[in-house]
């Protein structure tokens, strides 16, 4: 079902939010893909029975009567908050996050929080703590990462909606190899204020669901100003799901040369083409555009975004909250022990070439090349968007692959993200959205916009889905 039916359902008393609680708890108590962490069922149906006896105030809400999944890296006050690792299996937090309560107010109901690479570091799924995520298109594939668990939830039609977070790439990608649709905000549009950190800079929470119709919904409910988040930006309420009627005229759309160059895979370039058609075919104008400057952002990720983890992950020491080693002789064992202990080994990489990165005699070799190498990137974006409206590239280079996947090539898994990370480097909002179906597998197609350019992207989004059905079929 998808978002828009289910929210219909319950605004016309046709089910009680109770009802549809106890109908996706009962899916995903048989789900066999890994999707969950921890299920919330007791504190679902009494949110549930508050919402059915206060009808009239959360009838015309955006998530009214909805049940939802949230990724495991958003606090959820007195509820379990993992973060997909070790370090937090059994961490309860006293607060809630910002998107957390935001949700909560709009009306939607949390049934469980999804599983996730552990802190966020991962392009498959793989690296949780708790174990891999299965792609509900074949349970021999990954279905991307980080946010593959709350993907997988809506591919597999366990709840309609659900929240994820995007640092190179982690809502997209999952979207696409799940055959979703998933969006990545402007940074600073939604708060991230009591989002478990990984890369401050780049980290920024989004939505999945069906179609640009539940996201639209979803990001009314998400996006907010808040004064706790010193990045969050102040800016005048949008509502996106009422801009997805808008008549926006014909835009121009680049799409980038030779973009066949860079290994992607004929199944997604087939389907990228004929995307374009569709574009062309809503009397949208393409213009080539020239971005060389694409392959670089990847090596600039990897030095900014593990330079970052060492930072933010520093924290976890045994001292305050977490895992606490009791293998310990003094307060330097106590340190080394618990990180040891409390970390996977995805994770332990990552601290150990951010930490590399910042010391002294190699910050101006590394990090700082890299921050050139970012502001590039975003100047070449502003240079793009004097002449066009939207930018339309594939989402991934290839389709979901299989988990364990062996490569002679150790960097091939952070290749994955080489369409993605752009955008993040520059803050900028993209969508990914189904877009083909090929080998019995979906394929993605991402657009990414200006600033704050969320609406237009939706739009155009839900034009593409007026027209086709590639975001109607399911696994």
């Amino acid at each position: 079902m998808n978002f828009k039916t289910q929210r219909e359902k319950f605004r016309s008393k046709s089910i009680s939010a109770k009802e549809a609680v106890q109908e996706t708890i009962k899916r995903a108590k048989t789900d066999k893909l890994n999707i969950f962490i921890n299920c919330f069922e007791s504190e679902a149906l009494s949110k549930a029975e508050h919402i059915d006896n206060n009808f009239a105030k959360f009838k015309d809400q955006p998530l009214s009567g909805v049940p939802i999944a949230h990724k495991d890296i958003f606090c959820t006050k007195d509820l379990i908050t993992t973060c997909g690792s070790r370090m937090l299996k059994d961490f309860k937090p006293p607060y809630d996050s910002t998107v957390i309560d935001n949700c909560n107010n709009a009306g939607s109901i949390m049934i469980a929080k999804t599983n996730m690479d552990e802190f966020a570091m991962g392009s498959s799924n793989e690296t949780s703590f708790f174990g891999p995520v299965s792609n509900p298109w074949s349970e021999n594939l990954v279905p991307g990462g980080s946010s593959g668990g709350s993907a997988a939830c809506v591919a597999a039609d366990i709840t309609c909606i659900s929240t994820g977070t995007d640092t190179g790439g982690s809502i997209r990608q999952p979207a696409a190899l799940c055959g979703i649709t998933g969006m990545k905000p402007t940074y600073g549009l939604v708060s991230r204020w009591g989002m478990i950190a990984f890369c401050s800079s780049m980290d920024q929470a989004g939505p999945f669901s069906k179609d640009a119709f539940g996201c639209a919904a979803l990001l009314d409910a998400m996006a907010s100003y808040d004064l706790k988040d010193s990045t969050c930006s102040k800016r005048k309420k949008i509502c996106y799901e009422k801009s997805l009627n808008d008549n926006l005229g014909n835009l121009k759309i680049g799409v980038i040369k030779n973009i066949e160059d860079l290994g992607i895979h004929k199944n997604i370039l087939n389907s990228y083409e004929t995307s374009k058609t569709v574009l062309q075919g809503l009397g949208h104008e393409l213009k080539e555009i020239d971005f060389s400057e694409l392959s670089s952002g990847i090596c600039s990720y990897y030095v900014i975004a593990p330079a970052e983890c060492s930072s933010n992950l520093s924290r976890f020491d045994g001292v305050k909250f977490g895992h606490r080693s009791a293998k310990q002789k003094d307060i330097s064992e106590l340190y080394m022990q618990t990180r040891s202990e409390g970390f996977g080994d995805e994770v332990k990489k990552r601290i150990l070439i951010g930490t590399h990165v910042l010391s002294a005699g190699f910050y101006d070799a590394y990090y700082l090349k890299a921050q050139k190498v970012r502001r590039n990137i975003k100047n070449k974006f502003e240079e793009i968007f004097k002449d066009v409206d939207l930018i339309f590239m594939p989402t991934t280079l290839d389709q979901a692959f299989e988990k364990n996947r062996e490569s002679s090539d150790p960097n091939r898994m952070y290749k994955e993200d080489l369409l993605t990370i752009p955008a993040n480097l520059a803050g900028l909002p993209a969508i990914s959205f189904p877009n083909g179906l090929k080998n019995n597998l979906p394929t993605g197609g991402q657009l990414v916009g200006n600033y704050f350019s969320e609406s237009l992207l939706l739009n155009i989004t839900n034009k593409i889905q007026e027209v086709t059905d590639w975001h109607k079929m399911t696994p």
